[in-house]
């Protein structure tokens, strides 16, 4: 007896649940007889910022979230996101700078609803300088404000109040699992690891290409029409799809801590809405506010140094850690960030060598010995002890005139958060798999070093960009696992990210230098980009402290982009005139400088 389709079809729901939405697109798949799999239009690997973005931004989305079946797949315990909470002084490590561009988007689909805003804070300005030459940039958000011209205002949603806002990276993954909560469009799969990922064309031969299968942890078997991997930089879903990735690992690792300081004085200094970072040869030290007495410290150094002056954290921030350090002592790690910040680098590098030296040996350095080598330093150079930048200057009464050239000075550390983790660069040939029905977002695509901090935002990017061209292809019925569908994303974000990805590698290697002629040159390109304004806003802009409208056409997306790319170019051409016709007073300065600090400074 020959079953007819329509009763053949009912049979096979009853075996698996096949979303009836989906018969258009599955074609002789809709058939397929794999196992007890169970199947789903999209399942994502990783429930980090980026895979809980993405996820919400298909839940958000009227087009998707009524035609398909949707699964997020994470090994750990999720709950503990949405029941997590800190003491109202304390504060976790893991802390990123949302751009006003992420913070658009996540607005958009509800997923800043749930923000805690009382652990959020503005960064408003940022000052960035050469370690050992002390030239110096500084980006305001007031600048963009009085650059916007008729264009910018026509083509922005607002007027940026801040370059970006901090927050800590739970509190923004605690609010996209409330949202997906709320919609109840995604299921979530938590505590469930990935034991294996097969193509559907492994168990059966007569299947082309096929779908993949993941055998979980928990004996269940998904079947997805698209697998995606937002499942971090040893991504399995990368490794199943045979997508190669290039990079290498920088030999820093980043410190990170959570600190405390004196608040800013109301009326006679801005408020603690700055960030600093200055690049030191050994890598950049970065300190981010988080509110008026507390900010994040980034520090990116040589392993040696990361391990004698950080501990394990204990407070679950899920940061891969360097070994204990026994001699570690947050009271070291206090004069050491404070030092980093204001001493001449000469002398900061004297600083490392001592912890070193004490780290590996049998007599451990002291706090008070430290501190001591400190203020000698601190005579040697002439510093003040009034001024800002004497690691003691007082915190009471009327600041120094430079205290604003500096970050607060560090009075404790928050117990439990200093750690390391290490730093590399990595980018994946491609996105989209092919023929595996794959593609790759955030971590699992690319990773970044912090000095720039945008890892977190090129993930975001990316979940908005696939989200589109899967509500794209789902308004068109397309088959949202093809690789046709698939390649407006990877034409969208690959480009982007390989651009942020090169220029961040290219200034690590530039500022690691301390060649004269390099140390001179990048100071000169520094102090002359910091007189140009309107480059200044277009690099603000590049960078997300500006957010686009979303409902602008392509046509004008991309003549933003040119115009953007005009300032800059205009930018480039003005300095580079600048830069001809004051090359030599600036190389006899510079070179009369370096004369002057190159003798090392020793103690009798």
């Amino acid at each position: 007896m020959v079953m007819r389709p329509s009763t053949r079809l009912q049979l096979f729901k009853r075996v698996r649940r096949i979303p009836t939405s989906r018969s258009s697109h599955l074609g002789r798949n809709v058939y397929s007889t794999v196992g007890a799999s169970e199947d789903y239009d999209v399942v994502i690997i990783g429930g980090g910022p980026a895979g809980l973005a993405f996820a919400s931004a298909l839940a958000a989305s009227s087009v998707v979230n009524s035609s398909l079946r949707i699964a997020l797949v994470e090994a750990g315990n999720l709950d503990r996101i949405r029941r997590w909470s800190q003491q109202n002084n304390g504060y976790s490590n893991r802390v990123s700078s949302i751009t006003n561009d992420s913070k658009r988007f996540l607005t958009d689909i509800g997923g800043w609803q749930n923000i805690d805003e009382s652990r959020t804070w503005p960064m408003e300005d940022m000052q960035v300088w050469d370690g050992i030459s002390d030239s110096r940039i500084v980006f305001s958000a007031s600048e963009i404000d009085d650059l916007v011209n008729p264009y910018m205002e026509k083509h922005f949603a607002t007027r940026p109040p801040q370059l970006a806002q901090l927050t800590e990276n739970l509190n923004l993954q605690r609010s996209l699992l409330l949202n997906l909560d709320r919609h109840q469009v995604v299921e979530i799969l938590d505590n469930t690891t990935v034991r294996s990922i097969e193509s559907e064309a492994q168990v059966d031969d007569s299947i082309g290409g096929g779908w993949p299968i993941l055998h979980t942890s928990t004996g269940r078997k998904l079947r997805a029409r698209l697998l995606v991997g937002a499942d971090g930089p040893n991504s399995p879903v990368r490794k199943y799809a045979r997508i190669e990735s290039y990079g290498w690992a920088y030999d820093t690792r980043a410190i990170v801590a959570t600190l405390f300081h004196a608040p800013r004085l109301e009326g006679l200094q801005k408020p603690n809405s700055t960030a600093y970072q200055r690049f030191l040869p050994t890598g950049p030290i970065a300190f981010l506010p988080l509110s008026p007495t507390t900010s994040s410290l980034v520090w990116s150094t040589k392993p040696p140094l990361a391990s004698a002056l950080s501990t394990p954290p204990n407070n679950g921030s899920g940061a891969t850690t360097s070994p204990p350090s026994p001699g570690a002592d947050p009271e070291i790690l206090k004069l050491m960030i404070n030092a980093a910040f204001r001493l001449p680098e000469i002398s900061v590098r004297y600083l490392h060598d001592l912890i070193l030296e004490s780290h590996s040996g049998e007599n451990k350095l002291t706090a008070s010995q430290l501190a001591e080598e400190i203020k000698w330093r601190e005579r040697s150079h002439g510093i003040d002890q009034n001024s800002a930048f004497s690691c003691f200057s007082s915190t009471e009464g009327i600041p120094p005139v430079d205290a604003e050239a500096l970050p607060p000075l560090v009075t404790g550390i928050q117990t439990g958060t200093p750690a390391s983790f290490p730093l590399r660069m990595s980018h994946a040939d491609t996105y989209v798999g092919n023929d595996t029905r794959t593609v790759l977002i955030g971590d699992a695509a690319h990773t970044i070093h912090p000095l720039a901090g945008q890892g977190l935002n090129m993930g975001i990017a990316d979940a908005e960009a696939l989200a589109d061209t899967i509500a794209s292809a789902v308004a068109v019925g397309s088959d949202i696992g093809s690789r046709t569908a698939l390649l407006p994303y990877s034409r969208s974000r690959y480009f982007e990210n390989h651009k942020l990805l090169s220029v961040t590698d290219k200034l690590h290697k530039l500022y690691a230098s301390t060649l004269p002629p390099v140390v001179w040159a990048r100071s000169v390109g520094l102090e002359v980009v910091n007189e140009l304004d309107s480059v200044k806003a277009a690099l603000m802009f590049s960078a997300g402290a500006s957010s686009i409208r979303k409902d602008m056409e392509p046509g004008a997306k991309a003549s933003h982009a040119a115009a953007t790319a005009f300032e800059i170019g205009n930018g480039v051409v003005n300095a580079v005139g600048l830069l001809s016709r004051s090359a030599l007073g600036l190389a006899r300065a510079g070179l009369a400088g370096l004369a002057n600090s190159s003798g090392a400074i020793r103690k009798d």
